[in-house]
């Protein structure tokens, strides 16, 4: 499966669970440590959890191996390393307040709306 499939997969299952603002980012050119960021936010550490449990059930039916999961007690952001694809679960303010979309703007964003119902 390749890294474009795999943010498919991680997308849709986000929006199943209401993430807000989904984005991912094309990093390949740019990083060593992935070809996509993904990143969303939710209102509730409760919300940020159940998009997080929902993204690694969608990726284990998929048989995408699961490197790690990181913050998944507090909630607060959740990253999920998919390998080549990394997903980052906010929690709105925390989003806001490390604003990885502005660290990795030279970033080319991947069109995923056609994945989320808006």
């Amino acid at each position: 499966m390749n890294s474009k499939e795999k943010v498919e997969i991680a997308v849709k299952a986000a929006d199943d669970k209401r993430a807000h603002d989904i984005v991912a980012l094309n990093v390949e050119q740019i990083s060593l440590m992935a070809d996509y960021f993904v990143i969303m936010d939710a209102s509730s550490t409760r919300q940020v959890k159940a998009i997080a449990e929902a993204i690694v059930e969608e990726a284990e039916k998929h048989d995408i191996a699961i490197k790690q999961v990181e913050g998944k007690n507090e909630a607060q952001w959740i990253l999920i390393d998919l390998g080549d694809v990394i997903v980052h679960v906010f929690q709105k303010e925390q989003r806001e307040f490390y604003d990885l979309e502005k660290l990795w703007s030279d970033a080319a964003e991947l069109d995923v709306s056609a994945w989320v119902n808006e």
